[in-house]
């Protein structure tokens, strides 16, 4: 099913109720493995993080198709702000249920930001409300995947001072938005379908576990930090190698276009 303009919400193969169940468990289930589990085994949370992933693009995917335009990095953008509010608050609370009570704060927050953007900005998009809920709580597991890979736990002190207080909170701000808002607005168009969509998704989220993976060596070792960034390698060449094929799938043709002309060329 196409998702190119203004034209209501997008559809495809995989329910939404599916791709939610697959976010929420999944993301969840990765971080308290990743927290529980040694230090060597903190790429776990990467994996949750690759779940909420493509839980929060399939989101954007579906109330961007009513025609967001320039709004598509933007709702990005948004999901991992509320998601940093919601986990920071969520785990400086919650305990053990940290990440629990997180999800539940973005629940609410995305919920209010949605009613705000129907109701008083007036952009009558009629799964706002719902969607904003969804990309709310797939920014805060991202946010939480993601630290855990970084800190080796979810434990408030820990993400404070291996993740907030040297920075790589904005790293995995700008990584972990990427995954949710890039797939959509990198496939947009007529012939966009949802299993390209989310592949690319999934080959984004991939690149997040790398990248925080490099960065958890400071913490975490070379060891740990050199597995992480493995598998993040591994489902990366999966993930870009199945989305080039779907790319192939699903174009008309696909051509090498060669080196630019020079200016000399071009006179």
């Amino acid at each position: 099913m196409s998702a190119g303009g203004a034209g209501g919400e997008a559809k495809g193969g995989y329910p939404p109720q599916t791709i939610m169940a697959l976010g929420i468990v999944g993301g969840l289930v990765g971080i308290y493995l990743g927290n529980f589990a040694p230090p060597a085994y903190s790429f776990f949370g990467g994996l949750g993080a690759i779940c909420a992933t493509v839980w929060g693009a399939d989101a954007v995917r579906r109330v961007a198709s009513y025609g967001l335009g320039t709004g598509v990095p933007s709702i990005g953008m948004l999901a991992l702000g509320m998601g940093i509010l919601a986990a920071l608050f969520g785990l400086s609370i919650g305990g053990p249920a940290g990440p629990i009570v997180a999800v539940v704060v973005a629940a609410i927050i995305g919920g209010v930001i949605g009613a705000l953007a129907n109701k008083v900005i007036g952009m009558g998009i009629p799964i706002m409300e719902k969607a904003m809920v969804e990309i709310s709580c797939a920014g805060t597991l991202v946010i939480l995947g993601l630290s855990v890979v970084i800190a080796g736990s979810f434990d408030y002190a820990s993400v404070v001072q291996y993740v907030v207080a040297n920075g790589y909170i904005a790293l995995i701000f700008i990584i972990g938005g990427m995954g949710i808002l890039h797939p959509f607005n990198a496939s947009l168009g007529p012939d966009e379908t949802q299993d390209r969509t989310l592949m690319l998704a999934v080959e984004k989220g991939a690149i997040a576990l790398i990248i925080a993976g490099f960065a958890s060596s400071l913490h975490e070792g070379l060891m740990a930090a050199g597995l992480n960034m493995l598998i993040g390698i591994v489902i990366w060449y999966v993930a870009f190698s199945k989305h080039y094929a779907l790319i192939k799938r699903d174009a008309y043709a696909v051509v090498g276009s060669g080196m630019l002309p020079s200016s000399e060329e071009l006179q």
